[in-house]
């Protein structure tokens, strides 16, 4: 974080005097500080305010992210203050539940996007028609289109934002098809791809087709040049990226047709894909979400009473870490059932679990109505112990996304 950027006036322990940095700018992300002390009048405090990032949108002095801080300042021999390294921000509390799909109520499977320089984050999300009053069968998880979020303060909050315009041709169902489980990568040269599940229609079992569609975008909000993955089988959804160290991508992707398994493939470019099989032998499972962090290679698959974790040190041979995370309910609102289809967010050296709930579905309820299909979004923060992975839900999440 830069140095601050106008004059200040501080205290000294013999006289006041003034400092004024050697840089003035005018789109500094720290601005406008004064300094205190401890109630003991024995420590000098630095209180200023900041955002997380240097680009905005619009009048600055309306950014939501333009928070007031403070922390500890130590002197120089000549008087001269020593800024020092600014204080991490663990951020602030996340909602619980994170997020609602004011429409359907139907929010699941999301993923979670860095928009770009404002500071701006964006959800894409499965929609089903939870609160539709008759629906013949699954027809109520079908027929939606992608749903938008937007959080403008690190990931504690979120609001509605709209539908992605995905264009999909006749023979994809159109207009009508159903769209479910995005994953979003962001190129190099700035261009966002989405790798989309799309179900051909609406019906009322699960034995029709869907495969796994690539699309691109500029703004995540638009998106075009639908192209079908050519994967070995007709029943492929739940992709999630990963860039590979030595260049180009894996896609993982769950197999219907082999018994619900956790297959992979590999392309150079996104474009062209290679098959590679089986991953996960010995699991059936969806929604499988591939990260790095800290220096390993992680993969959490949603095995519907909870979630499975696979670490890995190279990406190739993979160990299944005992039990699974988020199959004991929260406590917390909308929380008190098990935790399904995740993201993971990597925002320097925390991560951030995303994932959705059924908050009617708890033990003992087999009921088919609104209460049993309504979802919510909730996230907790992970945590490393030892080699495997944890999730608190019932803790307070403080959370403060940072671009990668």
């Amino acid at each position: 974080m830069p140095m601050p950027t106008c004059a200040i006036r501080h205290r000294r322990r013999t006289r006041p005097t003034r400092y004024t940095s050697p840089a003035r700018t005018t789109d500094s992300a720290v601005r406008d500080n004064s300094f205190t002390t401890t109630p003991d009048g024995k420590t000098d405090v630095l209180v200023y305010h900041a955002r997380d990032y240097r680009d905005i949108q619009g009048d600055s002095l309306n950014d939501p992210n333009r928070h007031t801080r403070a922390q500890v300042i130590h002197w120089k021999a000549d008087g001269t203050p020593d800024f020092g390294e600014p204080a991490a921000d663990r951020g602030k509390v996340a909602a619980k539940p994170l997020f609602r799909d004011p429409v359907f109520d139907g929010a699941a499977d999301p993923v979670v996007v860095y928009t770009g320089a404002s500071g701006r984050w964006t959800m894409l999300y499965t929609n089903r028609r939870a609160n539709v009053r008759e629906a013949n069968g699954v027809t109520w998880v079908h027929g939606t289109h992608i749903g938008i979020a937007e959080s403008l303060d690190a990931g504690a909050t979120w609001k509605y934002a709209g539908t992605a315009d995905i264009e999909l041709p006749p023979e994809m169902g159109g207009k009508n098809a159903t769209h479910w489980a995005p994953d979003v990568v962001r190129d190099d040269a700035g261009v966002y791809h989405m790798f989309l599940t799309v179900v051909p229609g609406i019906f009322d079992t699960w034995e029709h087709p869907r495969y796994i569609v690539h699309l691109t975008s500029r703004d995540l909000r638009t998106w075009r040049d639908p192209r079908k993955i050519s994967l070995p089988t007709e029943h492929a959804i739940d992709a999630s990226l990963i860039r590979l160290p030595s260049g180009g991508w894996r896609m993982f992707y769950n197999n219907e047709s082999d018994k619900k398994s956790i297959w992979y493939a590999d392309s150079p470019d996104l474009e062209h894909w290679t098959d590679r099989g089986k991953l996960i032998a010995d699991e059936r499972g969806e929604g499988p979400k591939a990260f790095r962090w800290r220096g390993k290679w992680w993969l959490i698959i949603d095995v519907w009473h909870g979630l499975a974790v696979y670490r890995s040190d190279d990406g190739e041979r993979w160990s299944r870490q005992p039990g699974t995370l988020l199959e004991k309910p929260g406590k917390g609102e909308d929380d008190q059932v098990i935790g399904g289809h995740p993201d993971v967010v990597v925002s320097g050296d925390r991560a951030y679990l995303f994932y959705f709930t059924h908050p009617g579905r708890k033990e003992g309820v087999k009921a088919d109505n609104y209460e049993t299909r309504r979802s919510a979004i909730q996230v907790v923060e992970l945590q490393q112990n030892g080699d495997w992975l944890t999730a608190d839900r019932d803790a307070p999440t403080r959370i403060a996304l940072r671009p990668d």
